[in-house]
């Protein structure tokens, strides 16, 4: 090859080589560019998520806390958060915390609920004298009690069980081990509000259905739910006074009887909550005269239908005819003061089953039969499932534990 030839090809070998080492010097200098931004960004989302925690906890801790973050300085960058009151109402917060970093901003969304008493499938603040929780009792969603826990044998707790007291085994503890599937707590401390059930009665007067009990001849509401309507009487006997349809009689979800006596049974279409308040027996009593159900069934279908009970005194399955033969309830139930049981359930006969579709949450656990050996001697034997989509949702105004709980999160 002669002199010029490879002189050529020198000067073609070193275009290229230049030419590629200003690729890489390029790819190096995107690849510093990119981990830069990289960096920057990441340090922002960091940031906004931090100030979105801070404030959940702030919130978790003191319910009335809005006071958020303004320009503090946070991990090298600027972070601030804005605590809303979204429904003054409901009590809905929003935490909406911005993170920055460099020049990049990122933002962080936070809806908070109240946390409701309905998402537990059992809740008791007592659990009265000789009331154990044996073999064939199965609890599936959360379980609470503020006394001990009394176990006989091998009942099963599905969801997160907790007790302020401690377990309480009826022989021993190598024969009396329950079963805690969703994990169990010692030492939890969650008592009852004092105004649950008074509670009521402000939303019902404003958007709701209210009914005055205190006036003469209307101390007991009879009710029947008919898909969209109500219809109700002050006496047993004759037709009903009037047909309501519920979406506007009682637009918020909310039906309150004050200083009286609910008798109820029926098919709900919608999310309602009744009420009842009194403290001289039977007022602030709800009687179950017979089945009260949704239409859409939640455990087979897609359902919106939501009903919450609300007692002063006690939640009681009425001694009749129709609950002879077993008794069907799609409800989460809250008893103030008393609990949930069924009339002369050590005298009535034989009854069938409770089928229960939704949680139980009372001050004292009442019993609704007797047993002996395993065999029914009265009232009820007890088929209860929770309602799972009280994890996340709850009847309208349904009393709440006092803490928040997040809803969703928005990055």
């Amino acid at each position: 090859m002669s002199g010029k030839a490879i002189l050529l090809v020198m000067m073609g070998y070193s275009l290229l080589f230049m030419i590629a080492g200003n690729y890489f010097n390029g790819v190096s200098g995107r690849m510093t560019d990119n981990y830069v931004d990289y960096f920057s960004k990441t340090n922002a989302h960091n940031i906004a998520i931090s100030g979105a925690n801070m404030a959940a906890n702030e919130v978790f801790l003191n319910p009335t806390w809005t006071t958020g973050y303004n320009n503090l300085n946070y991990q090298g960058g600027k972070l601030f958060v804005a605590v809303n009151i979204l429904d003054a109402y409901k009590n809905l917060r929003q935490i909406h915390s911005v993170g920055i970093f460099g020049k990049d901003t990122s933002r962080v969304k936070v809806t908070l609920a109240p946390s409701k008493f309905s998402k537990f499938a059992y809740y008791s603040v007592s659990e009265g004298s000789g009331i154990w929780w044996i073999n064939q009792d199965t609890v599936w969603g959360p379980f609470h009690t503020q006394s001990n826990l009394l176990a006989s044998q091998k009942p099963s707790f599905y969801g997160k069980a907790s007790s302020k007291g401690k377990i309480q085994y009826y022989t021993n503890q190598k024969t009396d081990a329950p079963y805690f599937h969703g994990g169990y707590e010692q030492g939890v401390d969650l008592p009852m509000p004092l105004d649950g059930v008074t509670a009521l009665k402000a939303p019902a007067q404003s958007g709701g259905l209210y009914f005055n009990g205190n006036l003469s001849g209307k101390s007991t509401v009879y009710m029947e739910f008919q898909g969209d309507n109500l219809l109700y009487k002050y006496k047993s006997t004759g037709p009903y006074i009037d047909t309501l349809y519920l979406p506007t009689a009682a637009a918020n979800g909310v039906i309150f009887v004050d200083n009286g006596t609910v008798r109820l049974k029926g098919t709900i279409s919608g999310a309602y909550t009744i009420g009842c308040s009194g403290s001289s027996d039977p007022k602030g009593t709800v009687y179950l005269d017979d089945d009260i159900v949704y239409t859409h069934n939640p455990k087979t279908t897609e359902s919106n239908d939501m009903l919450g009970i609300v007692a002063q005194k006690n939640v009681l399955i009425t001694e009749n005819t129709p609950n002879k033969s077993s008794i069907n309830i799609n409800a989460s139930i809250y008893v103030q003061n008393g609990g949930f049981g069924a009339e002369n359930y050590d005298s009535r006969a034989v009854s069938g089953n409770i089928n229960l579709i939704g949680g139980i949450i009372q001050n004292t656990r009442q019993a609704v039969g007797t047993f002996s050996g395993g065999t029914i001697k009265s009232g009820f034997a007890k088929q209860y499932k929770y309602d799972d989509r009280f994890l996340v949702a709850s009847p309208p105004f349904f009393p709440g534990t006092g803490g928040y709980e997040i809803v969703s999160w928005y990055e």
